[in-house]
């Protein structure tokens, strides 16, 4: 039998929404739980911040380097000799760094990004972490996603916190992850975005499957007038259309119908939209690639997100970071390009996170264990390229850790305050200061 290339169908579109979450409940469970949602909403509404969103709008692209990148190769003190004498053979020889201070230099990998750096669209935050660190991959990466404190459990995203302040009511694609299910950094009041796993694989049931074709044109020929699109374009906006005498089995068909608006716009804009650059052929540079056909084709996302994997490098670490590092250069810097090309790289930015870093020294098996703090980056047209921060000591450690000293909600601050027009405090609970990068 020949073999067919995979393709996203309806159904599989929605069991990686949103909807395909609400879809695993029960159902009784499931109108409960949306009821409530809803009820939340609307006395929470005259509080929201609305941000209007349009072709125009500032867009944050959120890349986790997942498995928690070793910050010290990354961004190398090269002129530190604790450095060589913590890391025997890990450490990159001198001759190798890519020079941006007169002790601080790039992994020879991101020859990229140091290109970026030098153009004005990179800026480098140093010692990147929070207070009392966890080194769980789960507790840690929880910490980031809900920005909450690490003796603190949340269940809110901070994206989520955004979008429920910030995007009530807007379209269904506001928020986009492309993976296999939202981040947490999306769980919001009000249920919005969407995960596709396969951007450009978006697309109708088989023909031969005629009883699940038959459902999906029943489903797209609902009644018009009570599309969840046309009520605001989110599960928000069908508050309205509830008190319509609307059946639970009604009221999931017009969520499925939200989500299926988004997938057909999507699919649409990848059709007639092109790469203006050289994009590596890996799973990161062609999600970035899609993420820049999108925006060029005019969809209202605000925030997208995407995760790039295996930085959990715990023995034999050189070779790979040394290829993880490159995947990641070569996939931004064609991403910052391509956009710059279609003339929309002072729309966009785009930052890293890892969970933690690793520790300084090097462990037997010629790998890294769990740390602390790291770099990030933040890319863009719009940002003020250079180093902030400081370079962690290596000789002042916390048990053999580094020392932590930009607390990382500072950065998200900085982007919802100064980026994304929000307010930062609402939307992470007090006050952090804010950064010069933007």
């Amino acid at each position: 039998m020949p073999h067919q290339p995979e393709v996203l169908t309806r159904r599989r579109f929605l069991r990686t929404s949103v909807l395909g979450a609400a879809l695993s409940w029960t159902v009784p469970l499931f109108i409960e739980r949306t009821f409530s949602t809803l009820n939340a909403a609307a006395a929470e509404s005259a509080s929201s911040l609305q941000v209007p969103t349009g072709r125009d709008h500032p867009i944050l692209v959120v890349l986790q380097l997942a498995g928690g990148n070793d910050g010290l190769n990354t961004l190398i003190p090269y002129e530190d000799d604790a450095y060589y004498r913590a890391r025997p053979t890990l450490g990159i020889p001198k001759t190798r760094v890519l020079p941006l201070s007169d002790r601080i230099g790039l992994h020879p990998a991101l020859a990229p990004l140091a290109d970026l750096y030098h153009e004005g669209a990179l800026a480098i935050l140093q010692g990147v972490g929070y207070p009392n660190p966890n080194r769980s991959h789960f507790r840690s990466t929880e910490i980031w996603q809900t920005a909450s404190d690490a003796n603190r459990v949340s269940t809110k995203g901070w994206i989520g916190r955004y979008f429920d302040n910030c995007c009530s009511g807007g379209d269904p694609t506001v928020g986009v992850s492309l993976g296999q299910q939202l981040p947490q950094a999306f769980n919001a009041q009000q249920p919005v975005g969407m995960a596709i796993e396969r951007p450009d694989h978006l697309g109708l049931p088989k023909v031969g499957d005629a009883f699940e074709r038959a459902a999906f044109e029943q489903l797209n020929g609902l009644d018009h007038e009570l599309d969840a699109g046309n009520a605001g374009g989110s599960i928000a906006g069908l508050n309205g259309s509830l008190h319509s005498n609307l059946s639970p089995l009604d009221y999931l068909q017009r969520v499925a119908l939200d989500a299926q608006v988004g997938a057909d716009r999507i699919s649409a804009i990848l059709k007639r939209t092109r790469d203006e650059a050289n994009y590596p052929n890996t799973q990161l540079g062609r999600s970035l690639s899609s993420i820049a056909r999108l925006i060029a084709g005019g969809l209202t996302t605000r925030v997208y997100y995407l995760s790039h994997g295996g930085f959990d490098t715990h023995n034999n670490q050189g070779e790979a970071h040394q290829r993880l590092l490159g995947e990641l250069a070569g996939a931004t810097d064609a991403f910052c390009h391509d956009l710059r090309s279609k003339g929309l790289l002072d729309r966009v930015t785009l930052m890293t996170f890892s969970e933690f870093g690793r520790r300084v020294a090097e462990n037997a098996s010629k790998g890294t264990d769990h740390g602390t703090a790291a770099p990030l980056f933040v890319m863009g047209g719009a940002i003020r390229p250079g180093l902030y921060g400081r370079q962690p000591s290596l000789e002042q450690l916390d048990a053999g850790d580094l020392i932590f000293n930009v607390d990382f909600r500072s950065v998200y601050a900085t982007i919802l305050e100064r980026w994304m027009q929000a307010p930062a405090q609402k939307v992470l609970g007090r006050e952090f200061p804010l950064l010069a990068f933007l």
